[in-house]
């Protein structure tokens, strides 16, 4: 007879609880995916698009923006804990939440992924289709090596240069920034 051994899936109160180590994690269907911290190219960019996101959102009362550190739960059973670079989520969405200390409950209605160079780009791209399957409507790709952004929306896919704006569409409306100005 063979033997078999299962794996014990983690919840999202589970990861919640982890004590800090230095390293970002992320919950795949309840497997848990430890992330190295991002090298300082990267952590630039990904501070670069959260605080012009922020400052934004923030002047103009839309919702709240986030860190990298804030896990959103986009599925149950088993758990599905993502951790955008950057993130927006309207203000009903936020109210409609409350003050909840756990992972935001869906995706947000803006991400921001930064590629770094232990990303492999069709993980990346599994990871866009997972944001806008879980409702996002917005999901920005940068690529420092090519220093251009992809904007992936439920509808469209477009490559931004430096030349170009990024415009926030009804995702972050009224909001634009100049791709110039994330390689700045």
């Amino acid at each position: 007879m063979a033997a078999t051994t299962t794996t014990k899936l983690m919840t999202a109160e589970e990861l919640l609880q982890m004590p800090k180590d230095g390293y970002r994690y992320e919950l795949m269907r309840g497997a848990l995916r430890k992330m190295a911290p991002v090298g300082h190219m990267g952590g630039f960019y990904e501070l670069r698009i959260s605080s012009l996101l922020g400052v934004y959102v923030d002047a103009n009362r839309l919702g709240r923006a986030y860190s990298s550190n804030t896990g959103f739960l986009l599925e149950r059973d088993p758990d599905y804990v993502l951790a955008p670079d950057a993130s927006f989520v309207r203000r009903e969405r936020v109210e409609e939440v409350g003050e909840s200390y756990g992972y935001f409950p869906g995706a947000p209605d803006f991400v921001a992924e930064v590629i770094s160079p232990s990303d492999r780009y069709a993980d990346v791209e599994d990871k866009v289709a997972e944001w806008l399957s879980a409702g996002a409507r917005m999901v920005v790709v940068v690529n420092p090596r090519s220093r251009t952004v992809k904007v992936h929306t439920p509808d469209t896919v477009v490559t931004l240069t430096e030349a170009d704006t990024l415009d926030g569409g009804d995702a972050v409306p009224g909001w634009q920034l100049p791709i110039a100005d994330i390689f700045a």
